[in-house]
C-alpha cells in the first residue's frame, strides 16, 4: 500500500512537471519505504520508464519525435547503462546517497531558475553554431560527424546516470537536445522521452537479471505512478506554470539536503 501511495505521487509529479520530475521517485523511496538507494533506483527507473514510455508512444503518433536521433542516442546511452549500474553496487551507499543528492541539487536549481524566468535562452540567433540542424525541406536531421558525436556524448551521460542513480535522464537529455539541435520544445521533450524509455529498460532488465529488483515493491509503485500521471494530465494543464516550476525546484532542494543530512548523520 506504500508502495502504491508513493508511485501515485510521483505519477502526479511527473504529470505535472514532466519527466523530469520523476527524479523524485528515488528519494520517496529511500524516505517513505525506508529502503537503501541502490534498492530504490531500478524501481524508480521503472516507474519513469514506463511513464516515458508512455509520453513517446502519444509523441510518435503525433510524429514529433525524431527516432533516428532518439536511437542512436538511446543506443549509446544502452551501452553505458550497465556500467553505471556495475558502479551502483561498488560504491558505498552513503556516497552514493551524496552524489545522488548533488544530482538533485542541479536540478532543483534549474527548476527554480526556470520558474523564476533566469533560465530562458536569448532570443536572438536561437539556433546559431547547433551542430544538429534539420533539413527544411524534409525537416530530418542533416547528419554530421560534429552532430552525431554531440548526440552519442549526451546519450553516454544519460546511460551512466540512470544506470547509478536509477534517473530516467529527462534533466540531461532536454537541455542537450535544446543545446545541439534546433528541435522545437514539443518535439524536444518527445525526443527526450523516447531515449529516457529505451535506456531505462536496458538498466531494469540488467537489475531484474541480477536480481536487484524488488517486484513486491517494484509492481505497486509503478502501476500508482501510471495512475497518477494519466490523473494528473487532467489537471496539469491548468496548474503548469512558472510558479509549479519554482515549487518544484525548492522541493527538489530541500529533499536533496535531506539526503546529505541523512548520509552524513
Amino acid at each position: 500500500m506504500i508502495a502504491l501511495v508513493l508511485g501515485l505521487v510521483v505519477g502526479i509529479i511527473l504529470a505535472l512537471t514532466g519527466a523530469g520530475g520523476g527524479i523524485l521517485a528515488v528519494p520517496l523511496l529511500v524516505f517513505g519505504a525506508h529502503i537503501a538507494l541502490v534498492q530504490a533506483a531500478p524501481i524508480g527507473l521503472l516507474a519513469v520508464g514506463m511513464a516515458a514510455a508512455l509520453g513517446a508512444l502519444l509523441g510518435l503518433r503525433a510524429g514529433i519525435v525524431r527516432y533516428r536521433a532518439a536511437g542512436l542516442v538511446a543506443g549509446t546511452g544502452m551501452l553505458a547503462s550497465p556500467l553505471g549500474l556495475l558502479l551502483a553496487h561498488r560504491i558505498d551507499n552513503r556516497w552514493l546517497s551524496v552524489l545522488f543528492a548533488i544530482v538533485l541539487l542541479y536540478v532543483g536549481y534549474r527548476a527554480l531558475a526556470k520558474g523564476l524566468g533566469r533560465g530562458q535562452q536569448p532570443a536572438e540567433h536561437p539556433h546559431a553554431a547547433r551542430p544538429c540542424v534539420r533539413n527544411a525541406a524534409t525537416g530530418r536531421f542533416i547528419w554530421t560527424a560534429p552532430c552525431a558525436r554531440a548526440l552519442a556524448l549526451s546519450g553516454v551521460v544519460a546511460g551512466l546516470l540512470s544506470g547509478l542513480l536509477g534517473v530516467g535522464g529527462g534533466f540531461v537529455m532536454v537541455p542537450a537536445l535544446q543545446r545541439y539541435t534546433d528541435l522545437d520544445m514539443q518535439s524536444t521533450v518527445a525526443t527526450s522521452l523516447a531515449v529516457i524509455a529505451l535506456v531505462s529498460a536496458t538498466g531494469v532488465v540488467a537489475s531484474a537479471i541480477a536480481g536487484q529488483l524488488d517486484w513486491a515493491v517494484a509492481l505497486p509503485f509503478s502501476g500508482g505512478a501510471l495512475a497518477g500521471m494519466l490523473g494528473g494530465r487532467a489537471v496539469a494543464a491548468r496548474l503548469a506554470g512558472p510558479h509549479l516550476q519554482a515549487g518544484f525546484g525548492a522541493i527538489s532542494g530541500a529533499v536533496a539536503l535531506g539526503m546529505i543530512a541523512k548520509a552524513v548523520w
